[in-house]
């Protein structure tokens, strides 16, 4: 796997977050929106598939993958493409989504109703961590996608998902042990988690969780011949927590520069306009 050239896509991705590339009036656009835990993350890429725009936001209107806020998770959605659309001078059409491996129809039908409620059209629906090897590209091996709520996998062979799961441990749990151990609040818990200087002294705080999250793991890949681990989402920006997952699933774990990324990116390379 080529870290170097994924590395090199999401800071492509990052620097639109802040400066946005211009496109041309009648230019196919390819949109992904991520509906996160933590984070709602729209992201926008021109017809070559290159990031020319990104906007996020913190909300609590996702639970374990699920939409516990329809109303509050559409005026969300609808507002960041808003903001992308004035920025592009560019009206946005279509959009593809992403759901945790093994959510129902019903739900999946929900995620859609949000996204179109802002007036786009949904394109496609797929779980998370295949999204996430749209950028990833690996031909065999797991895919891990910890989220707020959730951690999600798919076993990966010959470029073909043969197998996907999903269990309700994630960031928030992290945030839940941080705020307790601090005797601070959630939010604030979420802020500290962000501070990278403090990340050594986190990990140590919340390596329980992050031992939880290799267990889901290492049940799900048992049976299955794995050469290696691959891990994306926000949680995993945490500093080293890859050598605890390393050591408690004793198979090589690796995760690009910032994991956080990945899937938004995959969900817009996965839209089809």
């Amino acid at each position: 796997m080529d870290f170097t050239a994924i590395d090199q896509k999401i800071r492509a991705l990052e620097s639109c977050i802040e400066t946005t590339i211009s496109v041309r009036h009648d230019e196919k656009l390819y949109v992904g929106v991520d509906l996160g835990t933590a984070y709602i993350v729209v992201v926008v890429l021109n017809s070559e598939k290159e990031p020319v725009a990104c906007a996020m936001e913190f909300a609590q209107v996702i639970k374990d993958g699920l939409v516990v806020d329809y109303m509050g998770a559409t005026q969300i959605v609808r507002k960041l493409v808003n903001q992308l659309q004035d920025r592009l001078g560019r009206k946005l059409t279509h959009a593809a989504i992403a759901v945790p491996p093994g959510t129902n129809a019903k739900d999946c039908l929900t995620h859609s109703y949000v996204v179109e409620g802002t007036g786009l059209e949904v394109t496609g629906t797929l779980d998370e961590p295949t999204a996430a090897n749209a950028v990833l590209g690996l031909e065999n091996g797991v895919i891990v996608d910890i989220g707020g709520g959730t951690t999600g996998l798919s076993i990966i062979e010959n470029g073909k998902v043969v197998y996907v799961a999903d269990e309700a441990t994630g960031g928030t749990h992290l945030s839940l042990v941080l705020a307790g151990n601090q005797r601070i609040s959630f939010i604030e818990a979420e802020e500290l988690k962000k501070q990278t200087e403090r990340h050594d002294d986190i990990l140590p705080i919340v390596r329980p969780v992050v031992q939880k999250m290799a267990s889901i793991v290492k049940k799900h890949i048992a049976g299955y011949d794995i050469s290696a681990i691959h891990l994306v989402g926000g949680t995993c920006c945490l500093k080293d927590m890859e050598l605890v997952m390393e050591k408690e699933i004793g198979k090589p774990v690796y995760k690009p520069a910032n994991p956080f990324l990945v899937t938004p990116l995959g969900i817009a390379l996965n839209c089809h306009a």
